[in-house]
């Protein structure tokens, strides 16, 4: 570029001239000068866009463990478990954030990111969302099995601070308190036991970027996500007060716990065969059991608590359709009384789409596409025909649930 050109470059707001200000920042279409973005800060300021570190601790709602407990009991039935373990590491996580200012000693307490082990459908995700929601915070989900390392196709590890980014609406300070939900965790578990000798791209080479964002560093992050490159605009985020939570269904680890428990037990302390039911082992598993499964130490070491979730049973599943705030069968009476139609589900019913649900092995999240099955003749009819109420009985579910796509599932 000529030394004309140069001059003639004008910032798009004030119209003042590189040689007329301190910095001139070039945008893809545009130009923005230091007085210009100071002035742009003031007024987003006032009106409310940026909050200060204090002011974003200070709009953290923080309970206590039994508190968060009760809560989340209004929305998650069961896995108390997995609650009381949850609920003493948050609390402990933001308590930590909110006191860091106000105590003169050098004591710094580190991080309580949480992994979490359970089948499909047992409800990893809806705590850690339900969780972030009672507290306030930026909340985001990322899937772990898009993740390969830098250089490769699929997404960097950074991508997942991108979506932390969007959920603050892109306030650093707000996603630097936020909560990261890695689903999928035990996707990038390595092949075998024994270091990779080759390239694991999508395996030990994604648990080996995460370390560094797991602890706490400085990552740059690009804010509409994708790959880098070095013409982009990056954002710097701090991940030290980021809350990782991790969940998998680590299909197959309850054979691993089961041979470290019964090579343990000798003597009066063996355990028969009916003591083995899914639940017990898993309410065994310890952090060499997730280490022999593919995950390694150094990430293990990354999260110091570990929980389980049971897997469901027909009364906890019946409980889920029923009693939630949110609960499904709620959920459908609502959209029939929008219009003006009393949907009448009997208990019959219930029980069929439980026993369905359990038949197919697909958890809590079954029972919504069991629902969908048998309701959508009556959802796309009902409407038109002007009548004031809806009775659901046992034949007519059967009827609807055979029809449809889900019955022709195979049982895993």
């Amino acid at each position: 570029m000529s030394k004309t050109s140069e001059e003639s470059i004008r910032c798009s707001f004030c119209s003042r001239e590189k040689k007329e200000v301190n910095i001139l920042i070039a945008g893809i279409t545009g130009h923005i000068c230091d007085s210009c973005i100071i002035q742009a800060h003031l007024i987003v300021k006032e009106e409310g866009g940026i909050k200060s570190k204090n002011e974003i601790e200070n709009t953290l709602k923080l309970l206590t463990p039994k508190e968060i407990v009760e809560n989340l009991g209004l929305h998650v039935i069961g896995q108390d478990e997995a609650k009381k373990v949850l609920s003493v590491a948050v609390y402990n996580h933001y308590k930590r954030l909110t006191q860091k200012n106000k105590t003169n000693d050098n004591i710094e307490i580190e991080k309580s990111n949480i992994i979490m082990i359970g089948e499909t459908g047992t409800g990893k995700t809806l705590l850690a969302k339900t969780i972030a929601n009672l507290l306030k915070v930026p909340f985001c989900i990322a899937d772990a099995t898009v993740l390969t390392e830098a250089g490769y196709v699929g997404e960097d590890v950074e991508s997942i601070l991108s979506r932390l980014l969007q959920a603050a609406d892109y306030n650093v300070e707000a996603a630097e308190r936020g909560i990261v939900f890695i689903d999928e965790i035990d996707k990038v578990a390595r092949k075998s036991d024994n270091p990779s000798i080759t390239r694991d791209v999508s395996g030990e080479g994604v648990q080996q970027a995460m370390l560094k964002l797991l602890e706490g560093t400085i990552v740059n992050v690009p804010p509409q996500g994708g790959r880098k490159h070095p013409e982009q605009k990056m954002i710097q985020i701090d991940t030290k007060n980021i809350l990782f939570i991790c969940g998998g269904a680590f299909d197959g680890i309850s054979k691993i716990i089961e041979r470290r428990v019964k090579s343990q037990s000798i003597g009066f302390n063996t355990l028969s065969d009916a003591n083995f039911n899914d639940e017990k082992i898993l309410s065994n598993v310890n952090q060499l059991d997730v280490k022999k499964y593919g995950l390694i130490p150094e990430l293990i070491g990354r999260f110091p608590v570990l929980t389980y979730l049971h897997p469901l049973s027909e009364e906890t599943l019946l409980s889920i359709l029923t009693e939630p705030k949110n609960a499904l069968t709620k959920q459908y009476v609502k959209l029939f009384e929008m219009d003006e139609i009393n949907l009448i589900i009997k208990k019959e019913v219930l029980d069929f789409i439980v026993q369905k649900a359990i038949l197919l092995n697909l958890g809590a999240r079954g029972l919504r596409s069991i629902c969908e099955a048998i309701l959508t003749d009556s959802m796309f009819n009902a409407p038109d025909q002007k009548i004031k109420e809806l009775v659901i009985d046992l034949s007519y579910a059967e009827k609807q649930f055979s029809k449809s796509k889900i019955s022709k599932l195979k049982v895993a």
